[in-house]
């Protein structure tokens, strides 16, 4: 049953869940992530990195064009039972009947190798943001990754870092998560856990004492016998409760492109939005060109890559 939650004097469609747990709306446990201008001086987008270990830059990319992007990617997907008949794709309204799962699964092998899906990645503005992030020429990790999330679809991303899958080259890296289309809290973006960046960190330490015994081609895989596919739990309260902080959320929109370090633990939830549309939304990873790079990103996105 949808129900008006409230937390921080804002208020949006809920429950809010994950993987079939609702997340606590206490205000030590749920909260909203801070904005930021993406215009600010390079200190302050340190400074404000260094201490929350994300930056949700608002509006950095051209709205007009993140939809264009939007209604191309449904508008393949037509034939697939994924969109509503007649709809207009850019709204990426679910059809609510069966879908060609296969046919969508090489569709999404065709798409992550589109000249324009990689200009979407290296759109100026992101481009120009993480070389003056990094104060130097930049490299667009070449494993790329789309994702839709049709309303009501249970399964979600579990709680986890992004080292546990890149960490076969440099800790110097970021990701960037990028809504495709307006994304408020009810089609079930990503949620931060606050602070969490250093827990990561000493649960990484923790692994790479552990790894010794392992062979090296093992050593950097997120599945193998001290890690489960590289989450830390699929129940969000669990960790928030076990970690401290609150889960932090956004209404983001076409546009935003949330950056945070590969040590910050994060998830998402479910699409429970009310108007039936699709969440879309693309995660890639930028470093320095002279840091290592992990070698098996070096391939576009297959469901078979074992990442």
């Amino acid at each position: 049953m949808t129900v008006v939650e409230t937390v921080g004097g804002r208020s949006f469609s809920g429950p809010l869940e994950s993987n079939g747990f609702e997340l606590s709306t206490s205000p030590d446990r749920l909260g909203w992530l801070t904005p930021t201008d993406a215009n600010v001086p390079l200190s302050t987008l340190k400074e404000r990195y260094q201490e929350h270990g994300y930056l949700w830059l608002k509006g950095i990319l051209d709205r007009d064009e993140v939809l264009a992007f939007r209604a191309r990617f449904f508008e393949a997907m037509r034939d697939t039972g994924l969109i509503a008949a007649g709809s207009d794709p850019a709204l990426g309204i679910f059809s609510g009947s069966e879908v060609d799962t296969q046919r969508v699964r090489r569709l999404l092998i065709e798409i992550v190798q589109w000249a324009s899906y990689e200009a979407f990645c290296l759109a100026r503005p992101i481009v120009e943001f993480y070389e003056r992030f990094f104060g130097g020429p930049v490299h667009l990790h070449k494993r790329k990754i789309i994702r839709h999330k049709r309303p009501g679809d249970v399964s979600c991303t579990g709680a986890h870092y992004d080292l546990v899958y890149l960490r076969g080259g440099t800790d110097n890296l970021c990701s960037s998560w990028i809504p495709i289309g307006d994304c408020p809290v009810e089609m079930g973006g990503l949620v931060y856990l606050e602070g969490s960046d250093e827990a990561g960190r000493r649960m990484e330490n923790e692994f790479s004492q552990k790894r010794a015994d392992l062979p090296p081609e093992e050593r950097v895989k997120a599945f193998n016998k001290y890690m489960n596919q590289g989450w830390l739990s699929k129940d969000l309260n669990e960790i928030a409760d076990k970690l401290g902080g609150r889960w932090l959320m956004g209404d983001y929109e076409a546009g935003d492109m949330v950056v945070h370090n590969p040590y910050l633990i994060h998830a998402s939830t479910r699409n429970v939005d009310p108007r039936g549309r699709i969440r879309l939304s693309t995660d890639i990873r930028y470093q320095c060109v002279w840091d290592e790079i992990d070698t098996r990103w070096n391939n576009h996105w297959s469901p078979d890559d074992g990442l």
